[in-house]
């Protein structure tokens, strides 16, 4: 045979080996896609199931205390609006969502007539309501979420200054999570009727959360609030 020849059949011999390789690796290419495919589904359907279980929690949680109802939801969307508007990881966000609308279970083990009393609660029944994020961590910590809802839902009332519940956290030692949670949670609470008070219009809450920016309040996340209702055109939903 010719070395020509040779060359020939080495350079058909070498195009086979290729072309079966990239044969292999398109079959590779399809089952990842397969098998991404399945992933997502499967992430769509536990992201499912676990909005499920807050929704059930929510709606324990309304049972109990009927001027709660409609709050968590609201809590949960300017919770979500402001790590939207802090350009946070939609992981991050995610978990936020989920923390908003469970972040008040503690209170299903508090005694009715404190969740529902209409008038200004006293020392001795406040400590009790101070006691509602350890609970719902304790409840929380045994389900196995992707984010960190029970450290979130620990910390939601805690203070930049170490003036808050139940650790007396400081600064940095509070999650974002929960830092947003806690804004958001305020500002609801005060533009919300309750039984011991009248709503305050949104102004006044807003004005309330700027004058203890830097103080009680992470900086932040009081500015990325205040923008969304003065500038974004944010509203609650009734």
């Amino acid at each position: 045979m010719k070395d020509e020849d040779k060359a020939k059949d080495q350079l058909i011999k070498e195009l086979q080996k290729m072309r079966e390789k990239v044969t292999g690796l398109e079959e590779v290419k399809l089952k990842y896609n397969q098998v991404d495919k399945k992933l997502k589904q499967t992430d769509i359907k536990l992201q499912k199931f676990i909005e499920g279980i807050a929704d059930i929690i929510t709606k324990v949680i309304e049972l109990r205390d009927p001027y709660s109802i409609g709050h968590l939801q609201r809590v949960s969307k300017l919770a979500m609006a402001i790590a939207q508007e802090m350009k946070l990881p939609q992981d991050k966000i995610e978990g936020i969502k989920i923390a908003s609308l469970v972040h008040d279970i503690g209170k299903v083990n508090l005694p009715s007539e404190i969740v529902r009393k209409p008038g200004k609660l006293i020392e001795v029944e406040f400590n009790l309501i101070k006691s509602h994020p350890k609970i719902s961590y304790d409840l929380l910590k045994r389900i196995d979420f992707p984010w960190p809802i029970a450290e979130i839902v620990f910390q939601h009332q805690e203070k930049i200054d170490g003036s808050g519940y139940p650790r007396g956290l400081k600064g940095d030692e509070i999650c974002i999570e929960a830092k947003i949670l806690g804004v958001a949670n305020v500002v609801e609470a005060m533009s919300s009727y309750r039984s011991y008070r009248p709503a305050l219009i949104i102004d006044e809450a807003l004005n309330e959360i700027d004058k203890n920016k830097n103080i009680i309040f992470d900086p932040e996340v009081v500015d990325a609030c205040i923008k969304l209702f003065k500038e974004k055109g944010f509203k609650f939903e009734l």
